[in-house]
């Protein structure tokens, strides 16, 4: 990571990053699929305790609870959760407990939590207003950070698999047998690390129901929720399995939930063309914008680009090690476009990718090495330990085709729909083609809320993540439901602008919401100008 970091760089590096974590991934074939339904699920577990809190900084206490590992046998394994609480700034008007999701799935609601001060003016981040409403309760989700991370690959392997060279004009990055054998030795590191019967329970409706513990445990009759990405699943499994237990909720930046539960090919063929659309949203403007302010490519962006990811791919620039930055290596055109990608994502983050480009179009590969070092979630395949819960989570919900025959289609289509992107998403769902541990009683019918206080849906028109559709989409599923769209390119709003701010802290704090279709323009028009002025 970039230090000092500046405004664009750090928005980059913390939430985004995270939350770009969000969404394509891979699920299981599975069948015996349950209805919802509360009852059975964890009406008999009995109450939990209050937690034994602890204080584990400003403001913070942490504490660990157990839960069953299936709630049709409450008696049987369980499940440790961990959990912080950020304590209401103003006591006495307090209002009661906001528990929220950041995302991923995979990302730590602990770490989201304890990071908060740091990444202000970043999506998820809290104002100071709610801050001192609520008690803010962040909760790994089973599976994730503090609550039994899953495990699948050794450290050889993951540092092996990260090392191994893409090839950004090959669909997926190597040839299928080579991605096959790498889906063999995750699954396999799966099942040998972690039990069948634990990857089978990573269901968002045991997430959901664990939530409801954590409400149980807390002595709150409700609570108030905002999830951000794959939160927006969360969500609204937890308003339909209970419904009477929401005070209110905000889902920003989401997920079509039926699209999620389906088959999970056509799901990520829409995230690669979202993403796809961001990137060209940043040729786009570069192109108008005119060489004297975004002078790469000479005014043909687009050209210029593919030149430059070829030209790397087929002679790799050297990156001299710089202690605390980077510990050196090459830049290949794979790198070169997953870091464009991740960075062509967020608007503010554009001058930083300007200046990017055009160092390594000079032969200075360091920035645009520096930044994909620090791309350590994705919405695609990357060897990290978050993307080994990121895609057991997946695996448990999801209906991924077991045939090869499918994925080759739907990398066809990928590349075809998606042209720079595509490559990098397609394949992307072997692990879960192939996952040994199905989820036979997962839920599947519609998320509703039905009987929930209306939730206010937020959008960006241009999300890399998760398209707007999407939003449309969830809002007309919700038996309750506003959209609020934020113009403008990133994934995430609240937290990001005045405007979506407001909305969320009224909806939050008053349970007001905004007129359906309310549209928040950008704080600061997007822009490609540089950081630093070329020498050209």
């Amino acid at each position: 990571m970039i230090q000092p970091r500046s405004r664009p760089a750090a928005r980059y590096g913390v939430a985004f990053a995270a939350a770009l974590m969000a969404l394509t991934g891979c699920s299981p074939g599975t069948s015996g699929a349950r209805g919802i339904s509360a009852a059975g699920a964890s009406a008999s577990v009995p109450s939990l305790d209050p937690p034994a809190w602890s204080t584990c900084g400003k403001n913070l206490e942490c504490a660990t609870i157990k839960v069953p590992q299936e709630y049709t046998e409450p008696d049987g394994a369980q499940i440790p959760l961990a959990v912080m609480r950020h304590r209401a700034t103003d006591p006495d008007q307090r209002i009661g407990s906001l528990i929220f999701n950041p995302g991923g799935p995979g990302v730590p609601a602990t770490e989201t939590l304890r990071n908060l001060p740091k990444t202000a003016g970043t999506p998820g981040a809290f104002s100071p207003t709610v801050l001192a409403r609520f008690d803010i309760i962040a909760m790994d989700p089973r599976g994730v950070g503090g609550s039994h991370a899953v495990r699948c690959l050794t450290d050889k392997q993951r540092a092996d698999a990260a090392g191994t060279a893409f090839d950004p004009a090959v669909p997926g990055g190597k040839p299928l047998p080579r991605l096959l054998a790498d889906a063999a030795v995750f699954t396999d590191g799966c099942v040998k690390h972690q039990s069948k019967k634990f990857l089978a329970s990573l269901s968002t409706d045991n997430v959901a129901r664990d939530i409801d513990q954590v409400r149980s445990a807390l002595g709150e009759d409700k609570i108030t929720y905002y999830g951000l990405s794959y939160g927006t699943v969360v969500g609204p499994m937890y308003a339909t399995l209970f419904p009477h237990r929401v005070r209110q909720m905000v889902l920003d930046a989401p997920v079509d939930t039926n699209l999620w539960f389906g088959n999970s090919l056509p799901f990520q063929n829409d995230v690669a063309v979202a993403s796809e659309r961001t990137l060209n949203a940043w040729f786009e403007t570069c192109r108008k914008e005119g060489v004297a302010v975004c002078p790469f490519g000479a005014g043909d962006p687009q050209e210029a680009f593919d030149t430059l990811i070829a030209t790397l791919e087929a002679k790799p620039l050297k990156i001299a090690p710089a202690k605390g930055v980077t510990p050196g290596g090459e830049l290949d055109g794979a790198m070169a476009l997953e870091a464009t990608r991740a960075l062509a994502g967020d608007q503010n983050a554009w001058p930083l990718l300007t200046s990017a480009l055009l160092a390594a179009q000079d032969g200075n590969g360091a920035p645009l090495h520096t930044l994909w070092s620090s791309v350590t979630v994705s919405p695609f395949p990357v060897p990290t330990a978050m993307f080994e819960a990121h895609t057991a989570v997946r695996c448990a919900d999801w209906q991924t085709p077991a045939g090869v025959a499918a994925h080759k289609a739907a990398a066809t289509k990928a590349v075809t729909e998606a042209k720079r992107i595509g490559t990098r998403a397609a394949y992307s769902a072997l692990n879960c083609a192939r996952w040994p541990a199905p989820n036979k009683d997962r839920v599947t019918k519609p998320l509703t809320g039905a009987g929930t206080p209306p939730a206010l849906v937020v959008a960006g028109r241009l999300d890399p993540v998760t398209p707007h559709h999407w939003a449309e989409n969830m809002t007309r599923t919700l038996d309750s439901a506003v959209l609020l769209t934020r113009e403008g390119v990133g994934h995430g709003s609240y937290g990001t602008n005045s405007c979506i701010d407001s909305a969320v802290d009224t909806a939050l704090i008053h349970g007001t919401l905004p007129a359906d279709g309310t549209v928040c323009k950008t704080d600061t028009p997007a822009t490609t100008r540089p950081l630093v002025a070329a020498n050209r």
